[in-house]
């Protein structure tokens, strides 16, 4: 197919203005670290809150939810659906602390929380393998993405599409390397909002074409496949009557989501505790109040509004395109694309791919580069470095990671595979992540297991058992955490003067023991007012998700039940957060 001019130029003007704020930002970036990888720590809490959901709105994402509705129908999104209650608790447990902390980086905590040689080397290792590593691997798999719609939308080969995808590459570390955190952020703003934009109009265009012929005729040629707009999991059988097959999922694989994986694994965007580039930004917010809305607006912003336009699409995509292979069910989205948007609009969904896809980039490089700065450079190699020196440093390690990423893409042959990786090889590690605020006997060794351990477990039931998903999480998560305990009482404890210190700093509620200074009863009262907010704002998120969805798909009454129960959970969030 062909790309009209219209197109070309909706996309060149989006280029235009990511490379203008970039530029505006470029003066302003190059005070100091702090500047560059914080903004100031000014932030409002809309600005860092827009910065959360468009950075873990990738090129990846719509393809992703097409792959999973169009094989597990709506209730397979629990697979992600189910990280609601690990960000509600980073909404009300942990971003307070977070800010208050005062670090550059979430990895300065290790040697604040723990003391001696194991925590600077632990410190050093995360930023390496964080960083660089794990970092390179997640912006590997955005990049597929980004390949599989040029390949399917103007017929590119595998090579073409890469070469494109490195231009890509460089023109948006071009324009992080010169703005820092708050060209970033403010990028992020733009990006996210041309993105829904051109997911909503994909949506409408193809759920009013023809071939489908709205809402209530979708929803008729999906009555064949039993379960597929459900948005609770059919654990019944998985075939019908006339043998197509009904859309379930394992109930093994439906607890791991709700009961193990929002707590226990180490993830992107979605850390138990917060952490990596989302507690950047809350650690970038000018207090803790802000720190606190821009996390709790995240979770509702990433849960109730970003899904509906892709899952529209996804459903379409069932009935237009029943040829493609399991494999390939994840084209559709961009089949879609290709087929139903006129000229003009194509070229705004191209470009809503690009802020998807530049959005994600720029703050993996941003916040990669943050590590090997601050905990590496700085850290081990030159602390008495100038602040022009760390910039230019700054600078220089965004285009290496860039290039490090670049050849991870080569080497990695599917997004699930760098997925199931993830979460497999952090299994367990996040209880150590939440413990840390909590409980003084977790010491530097229940950081340095619960790093290794996942891995050790997860190869050993491979091998041992042959045995897959999920329950290889099962054990992974149950070894890892049984080595975390024991940790707890056989390890050495940190130093007395390193508790107190990080006490008298975080002030965090828990099982401080001495270090608490009997003040036990008063943080108690905390403990469970927190536990009510994460409880009534999971509601309300859940509520107001399926609300949408419901009103979506015309289903009316059960979208009224779910407004009336989103409204009670509301009020009741907000005189618990009056009270707090």
């Amino acid at each position: 197919m062909t790309i009209s001019y219209l197109d070309i130029s909706v996309i060149i003007f989006f280029l235009s203005i990511s490379m203008g704020i970039g530029l505006y930002y470029s003066k302003k970036s190059g005070k100091n670290i702090k500047t560059f990888f914080l903004g100031g720590q000014n932030l409002n809490w809309y600005l860092a809150g827009l910065s959360m959901v468009a950075t873990t709105f990738a090129a990846d994402t719509p393809l992703l939810v097409t792959e999973i509705v169009s094989t597990k129908g709506i209730s397979g999104n629990w697979l992600w659906w189910s990280q609601l209650m690990g960000g509600m608790f980073t909404t009300f447990f942990f971003a307070s602390y977070w800010r208050r902390a005062g670090v550059t980086t979430d990895l300065e905590i290790i040697e604040m929380r723990y003391d001696g040689t194991l925590a600077k080397i632990l410190r050093g290792f995360k930023a390496i393998y964080l960083g660089i590593f794990m970092n390179a691997i997640i912006i590997a798999w955005v990049n597929l993405a980004l390949m599989a719609l040029l390949q399917v939308f103007f017929n590119l080969s595998y090579e073409e599409a890469l070469m494109w995808t490195a231009f890509c590459m460089v023109f948006v570390a071009f324009y992080s390397a010169i703005s820092g955190f708050m060209g970033v952020v403010v990028s992020d703003a733009v990006q996210f909002f041309i993105a829904m934009i051109g997911c909503i109009v994909l949506a409408f265009f193809v759920v009013n074409s023809a071939e489908i012929g709205g809402v209530v005729a979708l929803k008729q040629k999906l009555q064949a496949l039993p379960g597929v707009t459900d948005f609770w999991p059919n654990f019944s059988d998985t075939t019908t009557s006339n043998g197509l097959p009904v859309f379930i999922l394992a109930p093994a694989t439906f607890f791991a989501f709700i009961g193990l994986q929002w707590w226990a694994s180490w993830y992107p965007g979605a850390e138990p505790g917060g952490g990596g580039y989302i507690a950047q930004r809350m650690m970038s917010c000018k207090d803790e109040k802000n720190a606190v809305l821009a996390t709790f607006f995240f979770q509702v912003a990433h849960y109730c509004i970003r899904p509906w336009p892709w899952i529209i699409v996804a459903l379409c995509s069932i009935v237009l395109y029943p040829e493609l292979s399991v494999m390939d069910k994840k084209l559709g989205y961009v089949m879609a694309m290709k087929d139903f948007l006129p000229n003009g609009f194509r070229g705004l969904l191209l470009a809503a791919f690009l802020a998807a896809y530049m959005s994600t980039l720029s703050t993996q490089l941003n916040w990669g580069s943050s590590y090997v700065i601050n905990d590496l450079y700085v850290r081990f190699v030159n602390p008495e470095a100038s602040n022009k020196k760390k910039i230019l440093f700054s600078r220089l390690s965004i285009c290496v990671l860039m290039l490090v990423a670049l050849f991870i893409t080569t080497q990695i042959k599917t997004i699930e595979s760098a997925w199931l990786f993830l979460i497999e090889c952090g299994a367990g590690a996040g209880l150590v992540l939440m413990l840390r605020w909590y409980w003084w006997r977790i010491n530097v060794w229940s950081e340095v297991v619960a790093t290794l351990a996942p891995f050790i477990g997860y190869i050993s039931v491979v091998y041992l058992f042959d045995l897959s998903y999920p329950y290889t999480f099962y054990f992974t998560t149950a070894f890892t955490v049984i080595c975390i305990l024991s940790s707890c009482y056989l390890c050495p404890d940190t130093s007395h003067e390193t508790l107190d210190a990080f006490y008298k700093k975080i002030k965090p509620i828990g099982f401080w023991g001495k270090y608490s200074e009997g003040k036990f009863e008063k943080t108690k009262s905390k403990f469970s007012m927190n536990i009510l907010l994460v409880i009534c704002g999971t509601i309300f998120t859940y509520s107001t998700l399926f609300f949408l969805g419901k009103l979506v798909l015309f289903y009316f009454e059960e979208a009224l039940l779910s407004l009336f129960i989103a409204i009670l959970s509301g009020i009741a969030l907000k005189i618990a957060l009056n009270k707090s």
